[in-house]
């Protein structure tokens, strides 16, 4: 039965690649605009916590504003958010395995242990918005007190400084944010089945966009930070 399942699996998924590859603007765009707008939120969120933190005095070492930028800092920003793209892509195949897989093999099990298979797709939602929403609030605090404390020490606005970081988080934001995105429609739909196709369109789409995003992170941002100072 669980070789039944990953072959029905691989074949939903094959089918959704084709069914998208024929017209993949309208799917992609609905990701997109979900995406955008929670990296748009978290950015708004930042400002607001940036707003009421109080800044950290302990000198700061900002590579291309007081520090040589090197390719060092460039590999140490794209692992740290490979590491939070790995980590919403595996959300993403989770919610296939709990909406589309696990419910099938629910039909060789009895008792509770049925139960939990059936549900499995309701445990999915409920533990990725819980894992989403504490993700998010965490970001928000700490982004939000490392601004106020960077803003503090280069004597810039609160404003400013965000729209010169926006220049790279923001697509690093809707890049990070795709898969989430695409498992947030898939399953409003109950399109389980169509998830591990998701994963792996939304991962390659971020991939490029992260690693430019780190470029410019370290060797764009900094020079448009101290214009703006």
């Amino acid at each position: 039965m669980n070789e039944l399942v990953l072959v029905q699996g691989m074949s939903d998924t094959k089918l959704t690649l084709a069914e998208w590859n024929r017209n993949p603007w309208p799917v992609f765009r609905t990701w997109l605009l979900w995406s955008l707008a929670v990296a748009l939120g978290l950015l708004c969120a930042v400002y607001v916590v940036a707003s009421m933190s109080r800044p950290d005095p302990t000198p700061l070492v900002l590579p291309g504003v007081n520090s040589a930028a090197t390719l060092g800092d460039a590999r140490h920003v794209l692992f740290r958010n490979l590491l939070v793209l790995a980590l919403h892509s595996m959300a993403c195949v989770a919610g296939f395995m709990a909406g589309s897989t696990v419910p099938q093999q629910a039909a060789l099990r009895n008792g509770f242990s049925r139960w939990i298979h059936e549900k499995a797709g309701k445990f999915a939602i409920a533990f990725v918005i819980g894992a989403t929403t504490f993700s998010l609030s965490t970001q928000a605090y700490v982004l939000g007190h490392a601004a106020s404390t960077v803003s503090a020490h280069l004597g810039i606005g609160l404003a400013p400084l965000l729209l010169a970081l926006s220049l790279h988080a923001l697509p690093e934001l809707t890049a990070l944010f795709l898969p989430l995105a695409a498992w947030v429609v898939a399953s409003r739909r109950g399109d389980w089945h169509k998830l591990l196709a998701a994963t792996v369109v939304t991962t390659a789409v971020s991939l490029p966009v992260l690693m430019i995003s780190c470029l410019v992170e370290v060797y764009v941002t900094p020079h448009l930070i101290l214009a703006l100072r």
